[in-house]
């Protein structure tokens, strides 16, 4: 009877305090580098968002409208802000920077721990093609973990186009399968698939060789060496201009290389990037560009972004000090007049406070200790608080 729908979860009010004060923070970063924060409806057309969306269809929540059209509810942020770009904003020119904070679904069919709503946090910078604009986000990102006061994480960064080039200079039409692993991060089943295909050894290497691309900057060169197609070559250069631009940032010491990183199966089109809490074994935020997805909405427009999972960034936070001062003023039905000016006097003054009929209290004591301070106004004749 009191079950929830599977993947759904009920946040009580300190874990509420911890992920507000946790947003703010976000928020606070994300306006200070220019991003204007936007809404989006919950439910969207399943037939433009829902079929544009970088989310698998077998995760999305779907239901009927009274006209028989068919609704999703809103799998991520960066299809709807797309259709949002193409149609309220059709008007504003390049580039734009653009923020949102929003709870979205994605159907689970085993739970797992996994959650079917949570809330994500991001930035989308549409109509920049630039490797400073990857650079851009990347290095907010960054900044927004620290500002929220995560000290330990790494960012993995990697290339879709680089994946691709030697998938296919390879195996040609059969990269899709091996791509699959690695968006799995299915490496045991990468290799054994590889063993398996009727290719020289020397092509064998060079696609095993692809699972120890991950490093520092040195990676890059040695990525090289395993292709030779201009595809190939471009993403390279690419990555390494983006090396450069987050050493300008200042913050190379937080990233990585990781050219086996597939977020997904045809969504991103070129740099793509994770990024990892210590003690918390899967991404709490990641992003990439899409250069093909603004199209889809009539509006071509390169672009990039990021969205951070902002359950896994307060987990990956541990414990913080969300606690404040909070008052209790009990009272009686005598000085009940007494207590209510009292309490108005000390919120104007910004403090948190509550007010309890002693009559309604059955254990004092235990109700003592939700408090910092409690104050009694009980019985006839006025004395002290």
């Amino acid at each position: 009877m009191f079950e929830k729908p599977l993947g759904m979860r009920d946040t009580l009010p300190e874990m509420y305090a911890m992920k507000k004060q946790v947003r703010k923070q976000l928020e606070t970063e994300m306006s200070g580098w220019g991003y204007q924060m936007i809404e989006t409806p919950t439910l969207e057309y399943y037939e433009t968002v829902g079929l544009a969306s970088a989310i698998l269809d077998q995760q999305l929540f779907k239901l009927l409208d009274q006209q028989g059209n068919t609704l999703v509810l809103r799998p991520d942020m960066t299809a709807p802000i797309a259709r949002l770009v193409a149609s309220s904003m059709k008007g504003e020119a390049y580039p734009l920077r653009l923020s949102y904070q929003s709870t979205v679904y994605r159907a689970q069919q085993h739970e797992a721990g996994k959650p079917a709503e949570f809330e994500q946090l991001g930035v989308e910078l549409i109509g920049d093609g630039t490797v400073s604009a990857d650079g851009e986000v990347i290095a907010l990102m960054a900044s927004a973990l620290k500002r929220a006061g995560l000290s330990h994480f790494k960012i993995a960064i990697g290339h879709v186009g680089y994946v691709n080039a030697l998938l296919e200079d390879i195996v040609g039409e059969r990269a899709d399968e091996l791509r699959r692993f690695l968006y799995e991060k299915n490496y045991v089943g990468f290799r054994e698939h590889v063993k398996s295909l009727p290719i020289s050894s020397i092509d064998k290497g060079r696609l095993l060789g692809l699972l120890k691309l991950r490093g520092g900057k040195g990676t890059m060169e040695e990525a090289a060496k395993l292709i030779s197609n201009e595809e190939g070559s471009k993403a390279i250069a690419e990555l390494t201009e983006l090396w450069q631009v987050l050493e300008n940032y200042g913050i190379e010491q937080y990233v990585k290389v990781d050219l086996n990183l597939v977020l997904h199966m045809s969504y991103y089109t070129g740099a793509v990037f994770e990024g990892y809490g210590s003690n918390l074994g899967v991404p709490l935020c990641s992003g990439g560009r899409y250069d093909e997805l603004l199209g889809k909405f009539e509006r071509p427009g390169q672009a990039t972004g990021f969205g951070v999972r902002l359950d896994l960034l307060v987990e990956a936070l541990g414990e913080m000090n969300t606690k404040q001062k909070k008052t209790c003023i009990v009272f009686s039905k005598e000085r009940r007049a007494e207590a209510f000016q009292e309490a108005a006097s000390m919120r104007a003054k910004g403090e948190s406070v509550v007010v309890q009929d002693i009559a309604g209290v059955g254990d004092v004591d235990g109700m003592s200790e939700q408090f910092t301070e409690v104050y009694y106004f009980i019985g006839a004749k006025k004395g002290d608080a």
